[in-house]
């Protein structure tokens, strides 16, 4: 009963994160607000200050179930499963936002919500497949086997992610590049849109700090409750 009290209670770290990325958010709209209009698409590119971070944020997120999921297939510690399926549950949401403002920048810029081009359709599967990881979670009763085929699935699953960021260079489409060239350095924005940018990204990214540790927290408490 003391153990699960102590884990019932969410550190100061967690707090920290969510709490300062709650309270950047605001600042992170003025900014965006603020931020100068694009040459070509006007002020409809304040959409990037949302969709671009949400989408790093996700590929972020599966990067850290591929790890985590190695280290348990290595390891065969229960805290690493947990981390890997708090963190695919926030990368979902994350990509999943990332679907929503990528479909409400394309409308005005081509005509369409939804086409069936390399970047978009590439992002659809990886999004199915972390769904599917989930949907393998709830079917495998036995604790034991669900941790080992969610963690084959999710260091497999996460082939997808360089597929999915390489595919506008790989398949020229209607997609832009990538305003930051992480491939080659290259950066092709202005600096002042850059700054918002990158200051949207570490706001998104410590929100999902926060989320991940509270959601392995809330996990261990649900196998407390199953092995008892």
């Amino acid at each position: 009963m003391q153990k699960t009290a102590l884990l019932s209670r969410p550190d100061g770290l967690t707090w920290a994160f969510l709490g300062l990325g709650v309270l950047l958010l605001p600042l992170g709209l003025y900014l965006a607000l603020a931020a100068p209009p694009d040459a070509n698409q006007g002020y409809l590119v304040r959409i990037m200050y949302l969709h671009v971070p949400t989408a790093w944020v996700g590929y972020l997120a599966f990067f850290v179930t591929f790890l985590y999921s190695l280290l348990y297939l290595f390891r065969q510690d229960p805290r690493h499963d947990r981390v890997a399926a708090a963190s695919a549950e926030i990368g979902l949401v994350f990509m999943g936002l990332a679907l929503v403002t990528g479909m409400l920048w394309a409308r005005p810029t081509w005509g369409v919500y939804w086409t069936w081009e390399p970047r978009l359709t590439t992002t659809a599967i990886l999004f199915a497949v972390y769904v599917g990881y989930f949907l393998l979670r709830g079917a495998i009763e036995d604790p034991e086997l669900r941790r080992k085929a969610a963690a084959a699935v999710g260091v497999l699953g996460f082939l997808n992610v360089p597929i999915s960021y390489m595919s506008v260079k790989w398949w020229r489409s209607l997609h832009q590049t990538q305003s930051i060239d992480l491939t080659t350095g290259k950066i092709h924005m202005a600096p002042e849109m850059l700054q918002v940018l990158l200051f949207h990204l570490a706001v998104f990214t410590l929100l999902y700090l926060g989320f991940v540790r509270f959601r392995g927290l809330v996990a261990a408490l649900e196998e407390a409750k199953e092995e008892a």
